[in-house]
């Protein structure tokens, strides 16, 4: 029956993403402002070319603040080795590829490549807490 939901099903939607140009600080504001922990940096296009998330940006204050360079562009700090998924995927699937890489976000890609939406670790939750829900295990 998991294999059954995709991600299409619990995937977030509307989201906050940044250009590679993005400067830094207005990064960290709009994360924190929006309660968030990470987002895709996207070109024009709305193509997936990396991830900006909390732990890029300490790490970037930490870096700089031994060079008295403290900020920049997103670009010069986002994740670019990166894993996207397909809305078809099913959320078997999303599972084991969150435990597997230690991620707790991926992108959703369409067949283009183009961003449609993010699936995290708290949507393979809340798909799990339907689930058990729906089949009489809940408590």
């Amino acid at each position: 029956m998991l294999r059954s939901i995709k991600v299409s099903d619990y995937m977030t939607r509307q989201l906050v993403v940044f250009t590679p140009e993005t400067d830094l600080f207005d990064a960290i504001k709009q994360l924190l402002n929006n309660n968030i922990s990470g987002a895709p940096v996207v070109d024009g296009d709305n193509h997936v070319l990396g991830l900006l998330s909390e732990l890029d940006c300490l790490k970037s204050i930490l870096s700089g603040s031994y060079y008295d360079e403290v900020g920049g562009k997103v670009g010069d700090f986002m994740t670019k080795e990166l894993t996207t998924i397909s809305p078809s995927e099913d959320m078997i699937a999303v599972a084991e590829m969150f435990i597997g890489k230690n991620r707790r976000r991926l992108p959703v890609v369409d067949d283009h490549g183009v961003l449609v939406g993010q699936i995290s670790r708290r949507d393979v939750l809340r798909c799990m807490r339907d689930y058990a829900s729906h089949i009489g295990f809940e408590s």
